[in-house]
C-alpha cells in the first residue's frame, strides 16, 4: 500500500464516523426530552463530528488552500456552539422549561428572587 490510499483510507474511516457523530446528534436532539441533554446532544458529538469530518476532507484533498478554509470553519463552530448552547440553555431557564429538580447546583436562583436594584 501507498501513502496515497492510506490516506484516502483514514480519510474514508474519519467520514464515516463523522458523519454518524453527526446522525447520533440529530437522533439525540429528537429523542432527549429536557433542554440540558438536548443541548449536550446538539453541541459534543455534532461538533466532533464536523471536526472529523473537516479532517476527512483536508486528508482527502491534500491540499493547503482547503486547509487554510476549513480552519476557519472549525474554529468558528468552536467559538459558535458553546455560546449558542448557553444562550439556549438561560433562556429556557428563563422560562422555566427546565426542570428545577433536575439541577445539581443552581447558580441563578437567588438573581431570580431578588428583585433588582431602583436606579435613583
Amino acid at each position: 500500500m501507498n501513502v496515497d490510499t492510506l490516506m484516502d483510507l483514514a480519510a474514508g474511516v474519519l467520514l464515516v464516523i463523522g458523519a454518524a457523530l453527526c446522525l447520533i446528534a440529530a437522533i439525540g436532539l429528537l429523542r432527549f426530552r429536557d433542554v440540558p441533554t438536548r443541548l449536550h446532544a446538539a453541541t459534543k458529538p455534532q461538533v466532533l463530528g464536523l471536526v472529523l469530518i473537516c479532517l476527512a476532507i483536508a486528508l482527502a484533498l491534500r491540499s493547503w488552500q482547503v486547509v487554510a478554509f476549513l480552519l476557519p470553519v472549525v474554529l468558528i463552530q468552536f467559538a459558535t456552539a458553546p455560546l449558542s448552547a448557553h444562550m439556549v440553555g438561560r433562556q429556557a431557564y428563563r422560562n422555566g422549561t427546565i426542570e428545577q429538580s433536575s439541577l445539581v447546583v443552581d447558580e441563578l436562583a437567588e438573581s431570580r428572587r431578588t428583585p433588582p436594584a431602583s436606579g435613583g
